[in-house]
C-alpha cells in the first residue's frame, strides 16, 4: 500500500481508547500496519506527560507525543521534553482566583505534579485519578495563594464539575479570561485553562514541520472541544462518532464511535492512496 497522508494525530481519551480505557485490537492492528508502511502516528492529549507516556510506550510508538493540550511535547523513548510551555505563577493565580470566586474546586498542574484542593474522597477526583493513573497532592487554603507562594510554573488549571455545570462554567471562564487564556473542555466533566496559543492545533503544526510533512497531508481526530483547533489545522479533520456536536460540525469527516474502532476506520480511509 502507498501512504497518502503521512501524519495521523489522534486524541487519546474518547478517541483512541474506548469507554473502558482499552485500545481495541482492530485499532492497534491498523496503527501498526500504517506505521509499517511508513506513516507516522502520534497522540495529542490533554493528559499530563506522566500519564500518557506509559500508554504510548505500551503501543510501541516512537517519536513525539503531545501532552497538556499542546503545552508539552516530548520524545517517547527518552521522555526528554522538547517543548515546555505554561503559565507563570501570577498568570496561574489569576485563573485560580476566578475559579475561587465562582466556588469551584481546582487542580493545578505544575510539570509532573497535580496539586488539588478537592477533598480526597471527592468521587469526581477519585475517578479522574483512577483514569489518568496519577495521584494528586492535596493542599489547604486558597490555591491562588499556594501557586504564588511556591512560584509554580503551571501547564494548566482544571476544574472537575458535574455534567450539568460544565457548560455554565465553561462560558463564564471564557467571558472572564478567554482573551488571555485558552479555555476548553476535554470531557463532559472537565473545564481546562491553559496558555493561549499552546493548543493542539499549534502542536499539530509543530509535528508536521518536525517530520517535514505538508500540513495538507495530515489527519487529526478527536472527540471534544479541546480537539477543535487540531482538526481545523489538519489537512483532514475528523470527529469520532461520539464527539461533541461543535466538533462534528467543524469536521471534514465523522467516523464511527471510539467504541467501534474509530481510529482504525480513519486510518484505512485517509492513510493510504
Amino acid at each position: 500500500m502507498k501512504i497518502n497522508c503521512g501524519l495521523i494525530v489522534s486524541d487519546f481519551d474518547g478517541t483512541l481508547i474506548d469507554d473502558h480505557q482499552r485500545i481495541l485490537p482492530e485499532v492497534r492492528e491498523a496503527i501498526n500496519e500504517y506505521i509499517s508502511e511508513g506513516g507516522i502516528f502520534a497522540v495529542c492529549t490533554g493528559r499530563m506527560l506522566k500519564s500518557i507516556l506509559p500508554q504510548v510506550r505500551a503501543l510501541k510508538l516512537k517519536g513525539l507525543v503531545i501532552a497538556y493540550q499542546g503545552t508539552v511535547i516530548a520524545d517517547i523513548e527518552t521522555g526528554k521534553i522538547i517543548k515546555n510551555g505554561g503559565m507563570n505563577c501570577n498568570e496561574a493565580a489569576e485563573v485560580c482566583k476566578n475559579l475561587e470566586e465562582l466556588g469551584y474546586g481546582i487542580n493545578v498542574y505544575a510539570d509532573e505534579t497535580i496539586y488539588t484542593n478537592y477533598a480526597a474522597d471527592n468521587p469526581y477526583l477519585r475517578r479522574y485519578e483512577e483514569i489518568i493513573g496519577v495521584q494528586a497532592v492535596h493542599i489547604g487554603g486558597k490555591m491562588s495563594d499556594f501557586v504564588v507562594e511556591h512560584k509554580l510554573y503551571c501547564q494548566k488549571v482544571l476544574s472537575i464539575v458535574s455534567e450539568a455545570e460544565r457548560e455554565s462554567l465553561y462560558s463564564e471562564m471564557q467571558s472572564r479570561v478567554g482573551d488571555r487564556f485558552d479555555v476548553t473542555c476535554s470531557a463532559t466533566v472537565l473545564v481546562e485553562i491553559s496558555p493561549i496559543g499552546d493548543n493542539k492545533g499549534e502542536a499539530l503544526k509543530f509535528l508536521a514541520e518536525h517530520y517535514n510533512i505538508p500540513i495538507e497531508k495530515t489527519v487529526a481526530a478527536g472527540d471534544n472541544l479541546n480537539d477543535l483547533s487540531m482538526i481545523l489545522a489538519a489537512g483532514i479533520g475528523c470527529a469520532v462518532g461520539n464527539a461533541a456536536q461543535p466538533l462534528k460540525d467543524a469536521a471534514d469527516f465523522v467516523s464511527v464511535s471510539n467504541n467501534d474502532g474509530a481510529i482504525a476506520q480513519i486510518i484505512k480511509k485517509f492513510g493510504y492512496s
